[in-house]
């Protein structure tokens, strides 16, 4: 079962982070201004509980312009600006899994308007709005206090997520996470390559973003078991446990984060047992 490398944890918050999946081989999402953080801005994402290996600083591209973030393990995006707003977390309890970020979606804001982008330059596919929906699907018959409303268009000012095709190679893609305000992240790029599977691989994808997007982490970030990761388990703190959770040393999520040609699309039995904790 071929597996695709995904850039651990991209997110983007503008305030938005970012979260990514992308081929392991093949061809690089192009570069623009790539600089290295300072020692103080690593011991904070590290206090944050952002793994600090491979941190860059790089200009990120949005629908509504391009501002300069940082580039955390290669796919966690935090503004430098916003570093500040962001406090030190606590360890997490030890041999559990299912987690999250330091921030999920409020109450006000759990009805989310999201926007299915067919703009010139930026449209999603047809699989690509097949996948939306299929995954928009997953998350609205839990029956919890997430309800998505999706529509398909190019007013993403007015939206309050926005999913769009960003043109770059590879399969996977990125998405914000909710920020200080208890708001979900708005944007979620997904990369033209995704196209190229199938459509349950697509909704897979989609419905991986927009976990990142209220709040969900990598079930496995502390070992990349999806990824066949064998080096050592990362030092330091970690994302938060989301009490209610069981341990086990299997993984079992679609917030793995390397995603196979075989993802059937759907939230796993943890999945939905921790989005019912937190929503």
């Amino acid at each position: 079962m071929e597996k695709f490398k995904l850039l651990v944890f991209c997110i983007i918050i503008a305030g938005f982070f970012w979260s990514c999946d992308k081929n392991e081989v093949a061809n690089e999402i192009p570069e623009h201004v790539i600089l290295k953080p300072t020692k103080a801005q690593l011991e904070k994402l590290s206090a944050m509980f952002i793994n600090t290996d491979n941190v860059v600083l790089k200009d990120i591209t949005t629908l509504d312009g391009t501002k300069k973030k940082y580039l955390v393990s290669g796919d966690i995006l935090i503004p430098v600006l916003d570093l500040k707003n962001y406090s030190k977390l606590k360890p997490k309890i030890t041999n559990q899994k299912q987690f999250r970020f330091q921030y999920i979606v409020s109450p006000p804001y759990r009805v989310i308007d999201i926007l299915g982008y067919t703009g010139s330059g930026y449209a999603l596919t047809s699989k690509m709005q097949t996948g939306l929906r299929w995954a928009v699907n997953n998350y609205n018959s839990l029956g919890n206090s997430l309800r998505f409303r999706l529509t398909f268009g190019t007013d993403f000012s007015s939206a309050d997520m926005v999913v769009y095709n960003n043109n770059q190679p590879g399969g996977g893609g990125a998405a914000s996470i909710p920020n200080a305000a208890g708001r979900p992240g708005k944007y979620i790029q997904i990369n033209a390559g995704t196209n190229s599977f199938s459509t349950n691989v697509v909704e897979h994808v989609m419905t991986h973003e927009i976990g990142h997007a209220i709040g969900l982490a990598h079930q496995d970030w502390y070992n990349l078991q999806s990824c066949g990761y064998t080096g050592p388990v990362p030092a330091g703190p970690a994302p938060i446990w989301i009490p209610g959770t069981p341990w086990s040393p299997y993984t079992d999520s679609v917030m793995l984060a390397c995603f196979s040609t075989s993802a059937d699309g759907e939230l796993t039995a943890t999945d939905i047992l921790a989005l019912n904790i937190l929503y």
